[in-house]
């Protein structure tokens, strides 16, 4: 005989004696009991499972079975043919302000824009959520189904539970046909919203409290709305009330100055930020004359050979393409931040040699890769401190072949 499940009729029963039937031995290796009658409620229907204490143990899953047992997972043996059983009353309240939250916030986007919910997900850890039949939920529409449900909550309707057989489905106005058949449980939120729904739930709107969108989201050819209802919602919103009223202290103003406060910060950082490029410009072009003035006489050449610490690549090419309008000038340019090197070389116009060749020639002998054309090239790869400190051993000889070879 399968487990009488009483919290379908009586969701408010947080206390009971268990009358143990039985146990098994999970295939995980964890025990689940049996009993007669129970109030837990097993995940199912969108809706994570109780949780809670039966005598000694935690009853820390809840689930049925093909037979139609209700298997209580406990993280201990218990011995008793009889023991208390005790639900985590906070838990199971914030399941039922969510599952009827839920009902509602789907009429309601049914209503607002006959937009359906194809599958739920009932969470208190995190967010729950609904899955609507659509690619885009604009945020009026979702504005308007919050509102709707919030006024409705407000309302304090009647939240039923009751059950009817098959023949009694055409007299039911229910939002989705029932999945199942024979014994039918009807949850109705007051002429409102029918759902075939073996969930616990409220029994007012009342109870609800509200109920919050915090985002959508699309999913493939679905939008996902996440929300919180209840003790949930009133939480977040106070972590988004700390929040702001931190951000609002921090800009000496109210929370209503604090977008006016963001916009002039960000025009002060993009005015920063412009003005930064431009010393920064102004410091490449510098940098760049220096390196060339000290640079050295070499084969009818003017040779750069200037290494960094933990200088970036992209500042490295920046530095090198500013060196190309000097005279006669070639620059090889190399960064190390302790496991790579980067490199970059210029090479003026006419000078004899190919800024490609060149840092292909420097690149093979720490076997990385790199490439551009005559007058700048880049590259880089792992390497060592070793192969850092004679990095330029060779560069000479490099510059020396290229000349010989006579290919700009």
């Amino acid at each position: 005989m399968s487990t009488e499940r009483a919290y379908l009729d009586d969701p408010f029963t947080f206390e009971f004696s268990a009358e143990i039937t039985g146990q098994r031995k999970l295939g995980d290796g964890r025990t689940g009991l049996l009993l007669a009658k129970t109030y837990f409620y097993p995940t199912g229907g969108g809706q994570e499972h109780d949780s809670g204490t039966i005598g000694s143990a935690n009853v820390i899953d809840v689930f049925a079975d093909e037979a139609g047992d209700v298997i209580h997972v406990v993280d201990r043996d218990v011995n008793e043919t009889e023991a208390q059983a005790i639900i985590d009353q906070t838990r199971r309240l914030a399941f039922m302000q969510h599952h009827s939250g839920q009902h509602l916030l789907t009429q309601a986007f049914q209503r607002i824009g006959n937009l359906e919910t194809v599958s739920a997900k009932i969470s208190i850890d995190s967010p729950s959520t609904i899955d609507l039949q659509t690619t885009q939920v604009g945020d009026e529409a979702i504005m308007r189904a919050e509102d709707w449900a919030n006024s409705i909550i407000r309302q304090d309707r009647v939240v039923k539970s009751y059950w009817i057989t098959d023949a009694q489905i055409p007299a039911v106005p229910f939002r989705r046909p029932p999945k199942v058949e024979g014994h039918i449980r009807v949850v109705e939120i007051d002429s409102l919203d029918y759902s075939a729904c073996g969930g616990t739930h409220c029994t007012r709107t009342g109870m609800i409290g509200l109920v919050k969108v915090l985002r959508a989201e699309r999913r493939g050819d679905k939008t996902r709305i996440y929300f919180y209802a209840g003790e949930r919602a009133f939480q977040y919103l106070r972590a988004c009330h700390t929040i702001v009223m931190k951000i609002a202290h921090e800009y000496d103003t109210n929370p209503e100055g604090i977008l006016g406060a963001l916009e002039r910060q960000q025009e002060f950082l993009r005015t920063a930020q412009r003005e930064l490029e431009d010393a920064r410009a102004a410091n490449t072009i510098a940098e760049a004359r220096r390196l060339a003035e000290s640079a050295e006489p070499f084969e009818g050449v003017r040779l750069v050979l200037a290494s960094f610490r933990d200088r970036p690549a992209q500042e490295l090419r920046t530095l090198a393409s500013q060196m190309q309008g000097e005279p006669g000038l070639v620059g090889v340019l190399a960064a190390f931040d302790g496991s790579k090197i980067s490199l970059a070389v210029a090479c003026v116009v006419k000078v004899g040699v190919s800024a490609n060749d060149l840092i292909r020639k420097q690149l093979a002998e720490i076997n990385a890769r790199g490439g551009g054309d005559a007058r700048l090239a880049q590259g880089g790869g792992t390497t060592d401190e070793e192969h850092w400190r004679h990095i330029f051993d060779h560069s000479r000889n490099f510059v020396r072949e290229l000349l010989a070879n006579g290919k700009p």
